[in-house]
Order: C-alpha cells, then sequence, then structure tokens
C-alpha cells in the first residue's frame, strides 16, 4: 500500500503503517471514507493551507483513493492498496478551491466520485497532474515498438556477423563483433519486459545460477563475452554462438506477436538506469571485454528513446522535464570516448555515479506523473 502526495518533479512516500498520524499539521479527526458507496464521505469544508487528512476503507474490497482538483482532475495526493478495514494520513496543501475523492474499488468497472468540497481561504496550494489515461499512451507504445522492431533487426544481423566470426575460428574478429551485436541489445532498453526468458537467455548474468559461470543456463552475450576475452578455445565457443543467434532469432520472431504495455512505458523510464546503476556500474556485468560504460552509454539512448516517446504526455505534466534533458546530456558528455569502468579515477567515477543517480532520481516521477488512472 502506498500513500503519495504529488510535488513537483518527485513523488513524496508518507507514513503507510499503523493508524497514527504523524507529526507536522493538525490532524483532521473525522476519518474520510472511501468505500464505493461512501467516497469522499466525512469530509467537510475547510481552510486552505497544510492538512492531514485521514482516508479509511469501511468497505469489503481494497480501494484506491485520489484526491483530485474537481474542475480540472488533477490529482493532489493518492492511496494505492488501501485494505479493508484500514486508516492512513494523508498530507496535502491546498489552495482555495473544490476537490473530491475519487475511489475505485479492486473489480469495480469504473470509480466512484465523492461530492464537492470547498476549501477556502488564503495561502497557496501544493502541486497536481492532470491524470493520464491509458489512451495517452498508445501512441508512445506504437512509436516504442517501431524503434524495438528496427532495433531487433539490428541485433538480428550483428549477432550472425558474431556468430560467423566464432565459427572462423577468429578471436579478434570475433571480439570486434560482439560489441555492436551487445550495444544492439542494451539499445532497446524499456523492451526488457516483453522478451520473457528470452532477456535472459541472450543476456544473463552467471550470479545467481547454482553452478556460476560454469552452470548450463548461463548462455547468450556474456557466456560469450568470457569465452571470448578469457581465451577459451573457440571451437567450445561455436556451440555458445549458435545458441545465441538462435534466441536471438526467437526473440525478434516472438516479439511480433508481443504488445508493449503502454503502462509500462513510464516504469521504464528509470528501471534502465535504475539497473544500470546497480549493474554495469558497479563491474557485476562486465565478464573481459571491459565494455561497461559503452553499454552505460547505450542504456542511455535507451532511456532517451523512452523519455522522447513520452514527452507530449510528460510535458504539460513534468516541470523537471528540462532538468532530465540537462541531466542526460551531463551523461552524455561523462561518458564520451569511454569504455572501461576499471580506466576511471576514484573522482570520475563518483561523479559518473552521482549523475546516472540523479537522473533515477528525477526520472522515478515519470513512473508517478504519467501511470494511467481510471477517471470515469
Amino acid at each position: 500500500m502506498r500513500v503519495s502526495s504529488i510535488v513537483v518533479g518527485a513523488v513524496v512516500l508518507l507514513a503507510a503503517s499503523g493508524d497514527v498520524v504523524p507529526g507536522g499539521a493538525a490532524p483532521q479527526r473525522r476519518v474520510i471514507d472511501a468505500a464505493a458507496g461512501r467516497c469522499g464521505a466525512g469530509w467537510t469544508a475547510g481552510r486552505a493551507g497544510r492538512r492531514t487528512l485521514l482516508v479509511g476503507n469501511s468497505g469489503a474490497a481494497v480501494a484506491e483513493v485520489t484526491l483530485v482538483d474537481a474542475a480540472t482532475g488533477a490529482v493532489h495526493a493518492e492511496v494505492e492498496g488501501l485494505a479493508p478495514g484500514t486508516v492512513r494520513p494523508v498530507r496535502v496543501r491546498l489552495g482555495a478551491g473544490a476537490y473530491r475523492f475519487r475511489c475505485a474499488v479492486e473489480d469495480a468497472v469504473d470509480p466512484v466520485a465523492g461530492p464537492v468540497v470547498r476549501v477556502v481561504g488564503p495561502g497557496r496550494g501544493g502541486p497536481a497532474v492532470v491524470p493520464v489515461g491509458e489512451s495517452d499512451l498508445y501512441g508512445p507504445a506504437r512509436s516504442y515498438r517501431a524503434y524495438v522492431t528496427g532495433g531487433l533487426g539490428r541485433l538480428a544481423s550483428r549477432t550472425e556477423r558474431l556468430r560467423d566470426a566464432v565459427h572462423r575460428r577468429d578471436r579478434a574478429a570475433a571480439r570486434a563483433a560482439w560489441t555492436p551485436a551487445h550495444l544492439a541489445y542494451a539499445r532497446l532498453g524499456a523492451a526488457y519486459g516483453a522478451f520473457g526468458d528470452l532477456a535472459d537467455a541472450v543476456d544473463g548474468l552467471p550470479a545467481g545460477l547454482p553452478g556460476g559461470a560454469g552452470d548450463p543456463g548461463f548462455t547468450g552475450f556474456h557466456r560469450l563475452e568470457r569465452g571470448l576475452w578469457r581465451g577459451e578455445p573457440m571451437a567450445g565457443l561455436a556451440p555458445v554462438a549458435d545458441r545465441l543467434a538462435r534466441d536471438v532469432r526467437a526473440l525478434r520472431a516472438a516479439f511480433r506477436d508481443e504488445r508493449v504495455d503502454p503502462a509500462d512505458l513510464p516504469l521504464r523510464a528509470h528501471e534502465i538506469l535504475e539497473d544500470t546503476l546497480r549493474v554495469e556500474l558497479t563491474g557485476a556485468a562486465d565478464q573481459g571485454s571491459g565494455t561497461a560504460l559503452r553499454t552505460v552509454a547505450a542504456h542511455l539512448e535507451g532511456t532517451r528513446e523512452v523519455v522522447g516517446v513520452l514527452r507530449p504526455v510528460l510535458r504539460p505534466r513534468f516541470p523537471a522535464l528540462a532538468e532530465v534533458d540537462a541531466w542526460m546530456d551531463r551523461l552524455d558528455a561523462l561518458l564520451r570516448g569511454r569504455s572501461s569502468l576499471g580506466a576511471l579515477a576514484r573522482e570520475e567515477r563518483g561523479r559518473l555515479n552521482g549523475t546516472v543517480g540523479r537522473l533515477v532520481e528525477l526520472l522515478a516521477s515519470v513512473a508517478t506523473i504519467a501511470q494511467p488512472r481510471r477517471t470515469r
């Protein structure tokens, strides 16, 4: 269960355990109901300013509750997964105007709108986000699907060249072909969720496998990378290259029938670089090629593409969009001409980690701002 209040460029997670109102503004003792037949009951006219509202669920089903501007539908706060019989505090800053609660009860077709409540008095209201409907994301999803389809074609052709070099037993040519093929996969970013088990077959790591790097389940780019850069016999790597090429072909074929879920795109905006920070920038992915920073650059390209297709949705809702662009440019400058993580000085590595971390922090808001919500 999550309680959140919309703020410029971020989402603040509030207390989500127990029924005690946290410190700060004086609590409003009356509980506002989230049950379908009583949505918003218990909330009466109030004064503008910072408020702590108690939201409870007297119904029999889990509810998702949003506090919205009655005129525009802009979301000021939300409580996700409010279980029956629970009460949660929501802190908001409201200006003078008309507001209402909207309650979406589990398994119900449409959300229920509560009564309009007038808030009066001086005081600036907090920022709010006009909700995004799933239909707003259809266009971005189609654009991203086209991007992935083109990327899979490049991945397939580059993987075949890599396979051919391995079969010729030309280690230098195979190493040269490995990097562009792997980067073609790394640029696909937000599509990973649609790849299923083939994602691990193509780009999995040995961590977590029972036999580690020697486990039969360790396949794909990183298995081949390990063999090429650690001197394994080329003849023994031919089956690895064959399996990789076969899995890439299967991935390309399967994607033709896959649907890019529009609701997934906002989540992927930050998840790509979140994984980058956790895997590539710790060195966990490197099996010998020393190309971690080129992979980071490819992930940045994938992130730019996601932000790009979402830009029409984000531009009127996300004040930090220009800041995201500036930080992406800063990261691009830090990565330009670099390949090996190990070649970075300590200060450079800290600057790189800090830049990616800041981007992840900024992009995390996209998942909430562009999350499709039921409004009717």
